[in-house]
């Protein structure tokens, strides 16, 4: 990484978002932004930012999250933190004039200071941490005692039609390697009777899964969904040969025309709204 230093389990997630896949995040901010938009009402809802809240914000991405909590309750501030540099170069360019800061850092192990933060929430980050426990823990330290915590996680593949149906598409024949639970990924954090244990043993208290069901908009249209995926999931394609490319192109293509509606590709999705608070 180009500015700070990830936990050694983190190496890997940090050379992966400081790196291609985070730039190519970046240069499609917009579109993931859109994707997950039905899922940002109830996210600040449960956030609640209250005046003059110091918010941080982990996993930022491109920032939207926490320009929204700052836009939503006067004197709030907030710092998002992400691993991806370019990510984080497109949320600086959209915070202009807020009173919002965004720093290179592994939330894992980056020292924020004794409850320093009033509400701590993340759109989809935490899921990526290679040591939960250890995160949680450092994010507990950093919130007020009676502080908040709001993070929006996937649920399992089953449950996700959009993930499950890509997955299929670029398979081409192939055994797709999923991550073990509990591993950094997509479903790290999808089964309550794990993770309601591990925010507790880190120091939070009154946890609560809240289950959501909201479509993804996945492009445009059948043929400007097909060409972003297939750069979102180029990772699914190596060691593929043209025919197989090919093929988990046609496919791709296949699903999404057949969920194409006016407002562009969509397809359901599952997701777990959890809250809790920094124990006393």
């Amino acid at each position: 990484m180009s500015n700070t230093t990830a936990a050694p389990s983190n190496a890997r997630q940090a050379r992966d978002w400081d790196g291609e896949h985070g730039r190519y995040w970046a240069d499609h901010a917009d579109l993931y932004d859109r994707s997950v938009a039905g899922y940002q009402p109830a996210l600040l809802a449960a956030a609640g930012p209250a005046p003059d809240d110091r918010i941080l914000d982990v996993g930022c991405g491109s920032g939207q999250l926490a320009i929204d909590l700052v836009r939503a309750a006067s004197g709030a501030r907030a710092l998002g933190v992400d691993l991806s540099s370019a990510l984080l170069d497109v949320a600086r360019r959209r915070a202009a004039g807020l009173a919002v800061e965004f720093l290179q850092a592994d939330a894992q192990v980056h020292d924020f200071g004794p409850a320093a933060y009033d509400l701590v929430v993340s759109r989809t980050g935490t899921m990526f941490f290679g040591d939960a426990a250890a995160a949680f823990a450092n994010l507990a330290r950093a919130t007020s005692p009676g502080g908040r915590l709001a993070i929006l996680v996937w649920r399992g593949l089953d449950e996700n039609e959009w993930l499950r149906e890509i997955f299929e598409a670029l398979r081409v024949g192939r055994d797709l390697p999923m991550p073990l639970p509990g591993a950094p990924g997509p479903f790290a954090q999808s089964d309550p009777a794990v993770v309601e244990p591990l925010l507790r043993a880190a120091g939070w208290s009154d946890v609560t899964f809240d289950a959501l069901e909201r479509s993804i908009w996945l492009g445009e249209d059948p043929d400007h969904g097909t060409r972003w995926q297939l750069g979102q999931s180029a990772w699914i394609l190596l060691g593929t040969d043209d025919a197989q490319r090919a093929t988990a192109a046609a496919n791709l293509r296949a699903l999404f025309a057949a969920h194409h509606t006016a407002d562009g590709v969509r397809l359901s999705s599952a997701a777990w709204l959890i809250t809790a608070r920094r124990a006393p």
